[in-house]
């Protein structure tokens, strides 16, 4: 029996119970009616006002007024803009979790994952890169709201992100802008130099002496002059960036470091008043950073006045997507030890791990020794979870789609550092119906199936319309239980070890 008196009691609406909110302006939730999502909201007898910023049809239920609405752009705003905590917010210096989602229905299965892990983890739903909105012909906005939906839905009332993730220009800046995005990854790859181990120190002068000094607001000269002689304590650890040093971290970062000043600008001046926080990566690249590098990186960051809260560095090792960390663990270990110290002692700022997901081996030492302050980044992972989800459900459309993948892998593999081969990935054809979840645990065929998704969604058939996406969406929608299901277990290996370490400096919980 439906409790009366609140808005679980709306006839006709199946109510999600774990959506409902309660404020002074009245109940607001979720429901399925007609096999479609509804927003539903039942205002207090003298709040009709809070329906003006919302579309859907007025209706009544206990004497009070009501609206059923869609699901929509319009509908996700206005939420944001009367529930606090459904609004993304700049994080500042606690432990946090990307969570990217390249479909917009991984959300609830996120939700479920940080619930069962416990712990003071704040949540980043919407995250999505400029290359990724391309390739999936998504916008900032169906980022942005799909995330809303899908928070709301699971009864999310704890403070949440939004990260414009790897911006390469203002123009990428101004639409997450436009669409509420809060933290802006500022992606410098294009603008770091490539460095010969065998230059000449002539040959170094010269590179040096091309760099745009102007934009950097000073001469080689006066550079080396501030450098000379001083020594970083790192915790007890001396950095010092003699002259050889030097010039080959400004010849390599010089002018990452004028890019992200200049992309940094233009976030601030376009904000205005809004609060934004920046994030600096420099991981896509092949040599990884150095903690020489690293100084230099912040040290000139701050002399140009850009403030920011996270940083990535390029770690040692392969990061590569889909799987787990590729690599000596206990250098990558001494190496994330030093790249955290020096964060805290010339920030502090978060360490921001990129291309995070599946990093099984890795998490306890990266939650430890920087302390709580860190940000994790993901982003392909629930998309195999997805297919895993399509694997058990759809035989026939995951086996399409997976031989589609192979022939495609060679193709689009060529902006990604993985290692896998379409020839080694097992051959569908070979495979019973049984088989096919568990090719979502062998290493090439993930990796084929994680660079290949911007192929898979944007394929047409020979009549123009989407080869893959609508069945990929319909399969999902109809066994969204099941996707969350395996998203909430897949997470809670994710979670777990930052759950269990110490959290640092989180924000405030935003109640509703």
């Amino acid at each position: 029996m439906k409790p009366a008196g609140t808005i679980l009691a709306v006839p006709h609406l199946h109510v999600r119970p774990q959506s409902v909110a309660s404020r002074t302006g009245g109940e607001w939730a979720l429901a399925d009616a007609d096999g479609n999502v509804r927003l539903v909201i039942w205002p207090a007898a003298d709040r009709d006002d809070v329906l003006r910023d919302f579309e859907g049809e007025l209706g009544e239920h206990d004497g009070r007024r009501l609206l059923v609405g869609p699901a929509s752009g319009r509908n996700a705003a206005a939420l944001r803009a009367h529930l606090p905590w459904v609004a993304p917010r700049p994080l500042g210096l606690c432990t946090s979790f990307g969570f990217g989602d390249r479909l917009g229905l991984a959300t609830p299965g996120h939700v479920r994952a940080l619930k069962a892990a416990g712990g003071a983890i704040i949540p980043v739903f919407a995250q999505q890169s400029a290359r990724e909105l391309t390739r999936t012909a998504r916008t900032a906005d169906d980022v942005l709201d799909a995330a809303t939906w899908g928070a709301f839905a699971e009864g999310w009332t704890g403070p949440q992100g939004a990260d414009a993730d790897h911006l390469k220009t203002t123009a990428d800046i101004d639409a997450y802008l436009a669409a509420g995005f809060t933290t802006f990854t500022i992606d410098p790859g294009d603008h770091i130099g490539h460095l010969d181990p065998d230059a000449t120190s002539a040959g170094l002068r010269l590179r040096l002496d091309a760099l745009p000094w102007t934009a950097f607001e000073e001469t080689p000269a006066a550079m080396l002059a501030r450098y000379a002689g001083r020594a970083f304590d790192i915790e007890g650890r001396l950095i010092q960036l003699n002259e050889e040093i030097l010039v080959r971290a400004a010849i390599r970062y010089a002018r990452a470091v004028v890019h992200v000043a200049r992309m940094s600008r233009h976030l601030v001046a376009a904000a205005g008043a809004r609060s934004v926080e920046l994030e600096v990566s420099v991981d896509e690249t092949d040599t990884p950073t150095s903690p020489a590098e690293h100084v230099f990186v912040a040290t000139e960051l701050r002399r140009l006045g850009v403030a920011w809260t996270s940083f990535a560095p390029r770690l040692v090792g392969r990061f590569e997507k889909g799987v787990d960390y590729i690599g000596d663990a206990a250098a990558f270990e001494a190496d994330w030890m030093v790249h955290a110290a020096i964060a805290r002692v010339l920030g502090p700022y978060k360490l921001s791990l990129h291309s995070g997901s599946d990093k099984f081996s890795l998490y306890n030492a990266v939650a430890a020794h920087t302390r709580g302050v860190v940000h994790v980044k993901t982003a392909g992972t629930s998309w195999l979870e997805a297919l895993r989800t399509l694997a058990a459900a759809d035989a026939p459309l995951f086996r399409e789609l997976y031989g589609f993948a192979r022939e495609r892998y060679d193709a689009d593999r060529a902006s990604y550092h993985v290692s896998a081969r379409a020839d080694a990935a097992p051959d569908p054809a070979t495979l019973p119906d049984e088989q096919l979840p568990a090719l979502l645990d062998d290493f090439h065929a993930r990796q084929v199936l994680h660079v290949t998704f911007g192929s898979v969604l944007t394929a047409v058939d020979r009549a123009g319309t989407g080869r893959f996406s609508s069945r990929i969406m319909t399969g999902l929608s109809a066994h969204a239980e099941a996707y969350a299901a395996n998203l909430e277990t897949h997470f809670l290996r994710h979670l777990t070890p930052f759950a269990a370490a110490p959290a640092r400096r989180a924000p405030l919980p935003v109640s509703p």
